[in-house]
């Protein structure tokens, strides 16, 4: 078993056995602190395949994640209430009948957003995708049906067949799964024939189509699952708060995405995990201490990106080993 491989399972471990001890102390909060860890990796995760296996940087992945949010909190309140939606369809509070038709709708909204954005490259495509998530937050607040800007509550946890969601643990437990999942498929992908396509285009898209392989439905397939996934974080983390609101999909958690992929490890597999865990530590430790915990955040960042570009992975697992 490789180094990095040795490092992922400490990890993932570190964080379960987190979670079952504060169980195990009557530690709710800790138990809260750990969910949030899950649920950020994810969507950090989903990020992960366009921006750190095809060098996708975009600044507007949070629209995706307020995709799952509203999807999790629409068809929650509306089970809730018994009202019918739109066309008279009825609301449901199925787990994964909402990450379906969260991944569904973030699907349908990556192929609209990459269509456009894909054709562009560097900070072209940076600020259309930046531009196309702030088209969708100013319309969730200008959206008074589900809340506008006040948000959406969601008054009872959406249900998952055979389990009690409204247990700390339990829940927990179902989005650590999730995020497992998602590192499952990114790691499937990347060692596909898809993975090996999309690494190729990241590096020279000219060489890339000189040996037959276009460069636009690789990253636009890419760019949709990416959508997909991090939907599904986004509907996790509206139950976990029971509250769905725009700033779900503001630019600000945009770059939180990127800052924990960063931290992390850019391309690694559970490097979203780790910068998650570590986003979540300092927010914690020093939110405590001042109100400008930020400052500090962002010397570490600065530090990482100077002097340790693999992030906590690179420094705990070293360079990345090819072939």
């Amino acid at each position: 078993m490789s180094r990095e491989w040795t490092v992922n399972a400490a990890l993932a471990l570190a964080l379960l056995a987190a979670a079952i001890a504060a169980e195990a102390a009557g530690q709710v909060f800790y138990i809260t602190l750990a969910t949030r860890i899950a649920i950020l990796g994810l969507a950090a995760t989903g990020l992960n395949l366009a921006l750190g296996l095809g060098g996708l940087v975009s600044f507007g992945h949070a629209v995706f994640f307020g995709i799952g949010g509203y999807a999790a909190g629409i068809l929650g309140s509306h089970a809730f209430s018994g009202d019918p939606m739109i066309f008279g369809l009825e609301g449901s509070n199925s787990m994964p009948l909402i990450w379906l038709v969260a991944a569904l709708a973030a699907a349908v909204a990556g192929v609209v957003i990459g269509v456009i954005s894909i054709r562009t490259s560097g900070v072209y495509f940076i600020m259309i995708t930046l531009a196309f998530a702030q088209m969708l937050y100013y319309f969730a607040i200008s959206w008074p049906a589900y809340g506008g800007e006040d948000g959406l509550s969601i008054f009872v946890r959406n249900a998952f067949p055979g389990v009690n969601t409204m247990k700390p643990l339990s829940f927990f437990l179902i989005c650590f799964g999730a995020l497992m999942a998602g590192i499952a498929i990114l790691a499937v992908l990347r060692g596909s024939r898809f993975g090996s396509a999309l690494d190729v285009v990241r590096q020279n898209e000219v060489r890339a189509a000189a040996v037959g392989i276009n460069p636009f439905p690789v990253k636009l397939t890419a760019f949709v699952l990416s959508a997909m996934i991090t939907a599904v974080a986004g509907a996790l983390y509206a139950d976990l708060n029971r509250f769905v609101s725009p700033s779900m999909m503001s630019w600000h958690m945009s770059g939180e995405l990127i800052v924990l992929i960063i931290l992390g490890g850019t391309g690694r597999l559970f490097g979203p995990m780790a910068g998650a865990a570590l986003f979540v530590l300092i927010e914690h430790n020093l939110g405590e201490l001042t109100e400008r915990w930020q400052f500090f955040l962002g010397l570490i960042l600065l530090v990482t990106v100077l002097f340790a570009r693999g992030g906590v992975l690179g420094f705990l697992a070293g360079k990345v080993r090819h072939g």
